[in-house]
């Protein structure tokens, strides 16, 4: 009895470790990268593009494809300074007190915190989780797709959410 149980565990081992050998083998030749064959390959430098349109104010908006997508840049960004905790450049034009002057959209109220002003009463101020603009609002380029895409924004062209 004691032989009998070695040996069908020993069998029963054997065809785990060959049935989990091949799984690899067929996992791999299923899986296409973008990278292509060689991962270990260095990485090439990024093609450099432009960004499309030209100096800010000369583009109208581009029409957003699904309801809650952030607008998106219709203007070129290559000169505009790196945002940083004590400088926004995208202020100069978006805040409350220069939209109209710079016709410009106006900062969102979702990007506005009400705040106690010294002295009694309450104002808007922007809400410093929305200061990096460029998290969720991108400028454009004319890129090819890396990959095929079929998908289809809910929103008419031309509708505004």
């Amino acid at each position: 009895m004691n032989n009998t149980v070695k040996t069908t565990v020993a069998a029963m081992v054997t065809i785990a470790a060959a049935f989990f050998a091949a799984i690899p083998g067929i996992a791999a030749a299923q899986v296409a990268s973008l990278r292509g064959v060689q991962a270990d390959a260095v990485d090439k430098a990024p093609q450099d593009l432009q960004y499309q349109g030209k100096k800010p104010g000369l583009q109208k908006p581009i029409d957003r494809t699904f309801k809650e997508q952030p607008p998106l840049i219709p203007h070129a960004v290559n000169n505009f300074d790196e945002i940083t905790l004590e400088e926004n450049q995208c202020m100069s034009c978006h805040s409350a007190e220069k939209f109209k002057e710079k016709n410009a959209p106006k900062l969102g109220d979702s990007h506005m915190t009400m705040i106690d002003v010294p002295g009694g009463g309450m104002k808007k101020e922007m809400n410093m989780t929305r200061w990096q603009c460029n998290t969720c609002h991108v400028g454009q380029v004319d890129a090819k797709p890396l990959v095929d895409n079929t998908f289809k924004g809910n929103i008419p062209p031309t509708a505004k959410p």
